[in-house]
């Protein structure tokens, strides 16, 4: 399973992260976010890995020339899409990134906003699914239901997000089975400040689950 640790901010905690066994870490390229960084700071954190993980870039409603510059610039392997990004966007991305994982995140208000991960299931390479929040994109904290996903059986890989934690990851994962998970907030200290000890929980419990 993918475990995808988001809001990366700081060097040391980002390769400490990936030594204790996150297969991905992802970086947030939207200026209004809390966790917020820029291309060279995305760099100098990839540059401090002493493990191979998958570095992904959090975009919502960018340009493509802003994301393929940042792609360069910090050495991504996978960019993911968190505002309201068109089909035909997705499909223009993938001309200027014809190598480069594209994950499209949906939030899930609804059991019909499930129908939206049918219609992109053909652009892009893995969904993402969040909790919905009015004015917030991510990292808020709040969980998905998780009941509306129990029929969620996609043909595609996607990860399981939205107020996932140490404490309930288990009975997220007993319900569903999404092929990747991805947590921000309930792995911090605050907003971009990782918990090592909460990161470390979270593996092992993961770990748990798969034996």
């Amino acid at each position: 399973m993918r475990v995808k640790i988001c809001g990366i901010t700081k060097p040391d905690q980002g390769n400490a992260i990936a030594k204790l066994g996150a297969t991905a870490l992802g970086f947030i390229s939207v200026p209004s976010s809390p966790r917020y960084v820029t291309s060279a700071q995305i760099r100098s954190i990839v540059e401090n890995l002493q493990v191979s993980v998958d570095r992904i870039g959090v975009f919502a409603n960018s340009n493509i020339e802003d994301i393929c510059q940042i792609v360069d610039e910090a050495n991504l392997s996978a960019v993911q899409l968190h505002g309201s990004e068109s089909i035909e966007f997705c499909t223009q991305l993938r001309q200027f990134l014809p190598k480069i994982e594209i994950i499209k995140a949906l939030r899930v208000k609804t059991p019909e906003s499930l129908k939206e991960a049918d219609t992109y299931a053909s652009y892009v390479d893995t969904l993402l699914l969040d909790a919905y929040h009015p004015q917030q994109l991510g990292g808020t904290g709040i969980t998905l239901d998780w009941k509306t996903l129990e029929k969620f059986h996609p043909r595609y890989p996607w990860f399981l997000a939205g107020g996932l934690t140490p404490s309930n990851i288990l009975d997220a994962l007993k319900l569903l089975q999404p092929t990747g998970i991805d947590l921000s907030s309930g792995v911090e200290r605050y907003p971009g400040d990782k918990d090592l000890d909460k990161v470390a929980l979270l593996l092992e419990r993961v770990r748990f689950l798969n034996q």
